[in-house]
């Protein structure tokens, strides 16, 4: 389980049952005992990155999302589908990370400045495009095939530091959201979480750290 913390780090817990903790006891002499996990940087701001060191209350991070100017936030809901002949893409642009999986794996689909970006048409075989969309961190892209849209996937249960961007979290890791419950339109299975601070999406990315230059050299 991932445990977002208000106005701090991601907590990570590794096993959820209670177990005790080795050096460590109450005043009765009793030993305590909890959960297993670690604390995830997300303010952008740790010298111990991934791991938090407390910078989150130094630089005041918020784990607020800014919605002041929502005709340019990507934490709207902004979910288009491309129908194809045999597939229909589906795009969650409030969700992508911007790993550019799709683009660069194939361009003959995924077409940047053209207009619709996404023809499923532009070649014959749909498992090439299912493969691409399966190559997705963030789960923006899903498909459909005869009306049954497929966004989940039978991934690893892993957390991976993504260079210079996102954690990438796959094989159905539960989040606990701060506010409401989790958003219907997008996969439970994988989906990427904000480590530089700036995304207006919290928890999840939306691409910020290209737009801030985030660095994080040591992973």
């Amino acid at each position: 389980m991932i445990v977002p913390l208000p106005n701090g780090p991601l907590y990570l817990i590794n096993d959820r049952e209670y177990k005790i903790i080795e050096n460590l006891e109450n005043s009765k002499g009793e030993k305590l005992s909890n959960t297993i996990g670690i604390a995830l940087c997300r303010c952008g701001a740790s010298k111990n990155k991934p791991f938090c060191d407390g910078s989150h209350s130094v630089i005041g991070f918020s784990s607020k999302n800014d919605k002041s100017n929502n005709s340019k936030d990507r934490g709207t809901i902004t979910k288009k589908s491309y129908p194809g002949k045999k597939i229909t893409i589906h795009d969650n642009r409030r969700i992508c990370s911007h790993a550019a999986e799709c683009v660069n794996n194939l361009p003959t689909v995924f077409r940047l400045n053209e207009k619709p970006w996404i023809d499923p048409d532009q070649v014959n075989s749909i498992q090439e495009i299912i493969r691409t969309i399966k190559k997705c961190p963030s789960g923006a892209l899903s498909y459909s095939i005869d009306e049954i849209e497929y966004r989940d996937y039978d991934g690893k249960q892993l957390v991976k530091v993504s260079k210079n961007g996102p954690y990438y979290v796959s094989g159905e890791i539960d989040l606990m959201l701060e506010e409401g419950d989790f958003p219907d339109d997008m996969s439970r299975e994988h989906y990427t979480l904000c480590r530089c601070g700036a995304s207006k999406n919290k928890p999840f990315c939306d691409g910020a750290h290209s737009s801030i230059n985030f660095i994080d050299e040591k992973n």
